[in-house]
């Protein structure tokens, strides 16, 4: 259907297999989906193939079928190894299975390992954040995404259900616990990318960094860009560049709009021109830690009104808002905070405030107590009020 729509054959840079896609398909199913996706496609000379492994399930035929085919890339996304945890969210993946699939993966070629970690999650502590790093860490991945986890029941209640917020960390212990594990990855000479991401010099990633290329899109931070992105299955998220659609969330939903030969989209979005314009600067900050505005086509009419939201963030010394050179630029200690930055350029988020409850509001509070505990011997006072009015705001 997709390809009906297309003008030409479409070349293909990239292809992810993400949420442990290998569990649900015998190894010469799976060669035969991308194999079939391929034939009705051209390949970039330089493409790049990657899957999500689901430690429980893989088996090597798995690794040497996708292997055969072109994948390089392989990411285990246990999130935690200590057993409470792993039971109480429902993702008992032991040690020993991530190990039996790293040595599999090296033996047979793979040349990028990637490691999905999550920090805040139930009954998690100092201890076990520091056992689940220090055994990473022995697999010598050459990547890790270490993300805070996002306590959403009103939103997916799925595997959230099997504990209380009591069980939960605290927002003070939720930063010890992302402090203690950047200074372990920092020990073992783990750099830290953008936002969330770790990787070895080696790594394409921070390659990436180096040459000023650095890219994010829905599932992270890649040393590719591409302006079209597909979602093929349910759930997944399309991007055009000029527009988001995602699939239908349920296999009922998504089969029966297959079967009546639809694009099994239920929602999605067209960016306006000033959109692209803001996303342009969003993707700027995350990726670069500054922005520009110089060129008139960088401009647009709220520019100035999200600047004057990142005042208070100059006056603690976290960034600089340069007018004559029309430049905003970051600091390095400034790093936790910018999810914050990039949420003041959110048109859309502060037009039209939730009616709901979302995520932003519980992490701004978590950032106001990063901030407090950087700058409380001088400017207390003035974050207190600010971190206060943010929270009233957000009710």
């Amino acid at each position: 259907m997709y390809l009906q729509l297309f003008s030409q054959k479409p070349r293909i840079k990239e292809i992810h297999l993400g949420c442990g896609t290998l569990t649900f398909f015998e190894p010469h199913n799976l060669k035969e989906l991308i194999t079939k996706i391929t034939s009705k496609a051209v390949l970039d000379n330089n493409f790049e193939f990657s899957f999500e492994a689901h430690p429980n399930n893989t088996i090597v035929e798995h690794l040497k079928i996708l292997y055969d085919i072109g994948f390089r890339r392989i990411s285990l996304g246990f999130q935690d190894y200590d057993p409470k945890v792993q039971k109480t969210i429902h993702r008992i993946q032991p040690f020993e299975k991530v190990k039996q699939i790293t040595r599999w993966a090296r033996e047979i070629g793979y040349n990028s390992l990637s490691h999905d970690l999550v920090f805040g999650l139930p009954f998690q502590t100092i201890d076990s954040i520091t056992k689940t790093i220090t055994l990473s860490k022995e697999l010598e991945p050459d990547r890790l995404a270490f993300y805070s986890y996002a306590h959403v029941p009103w939103i997916k209640n799925v595997g959230q259900r099997g504990y209380s917020e009591d069980d939960l960390p605290s927002a003070a212990e939720k930063r010890a616990l992302y402090q203690r594990g950047k200074e372990l990855l920092h020990q073992s000479e783990y750099e830290e990318i953008g936002m969330d991401h770790f990787a070895l010099k080696s790594d394409s990633l921070y390659k990436a960094v180096s040459k000023k290329i650095l890219h994010r899109n829905f599932m992270g931070y890649t040393a590719n860009k591409t302006q079209l992105m597909i979602g093929l299955g349910m759930s997944s998220i399309s991007d055009s560049w000029c527009g988001f659609a995602q699939n239908s969330k349920t296999l009922e939903a998504y089969t029966e709009a297959v079967n009546k030969e639809e694009l099994p989209i239920l929602k999605g979005f067209v960016l306006s021109k000033e959109d692209l314009i803001v996303r342009e600067h969003i993707l700027n900050i995350m990726c670069h830690f500054e922005t520009r505005w110089k060129d008139n086509n960088l401009k647009f009419s709220a520019l100035e009104k999200c600047l004057d939201r990142l005042k208070e963030m100059e006056n603690d010394k976290l960034l600089i808002i340069d007018p004559k050179n029309e430049k905003l630029r970051l600091l390095e200690h400034a790093r936790p905070y910018l999810r914050n930055v990039c949420i003041a350029f959110d048109l859309h988020l502060i037009q039209k405030k939730p009616q709901t409850k979302v995520f932003f509001y519980d992490h701004i509070i978590n950032r106001f107590l990063q901030l407090r505990d950087l700058i409380y011997k001088n400017h207390f006072e003035m974050t207190y009020r600010v971190g206060v009015n943010i929270i009233r705001n957000g009710n």
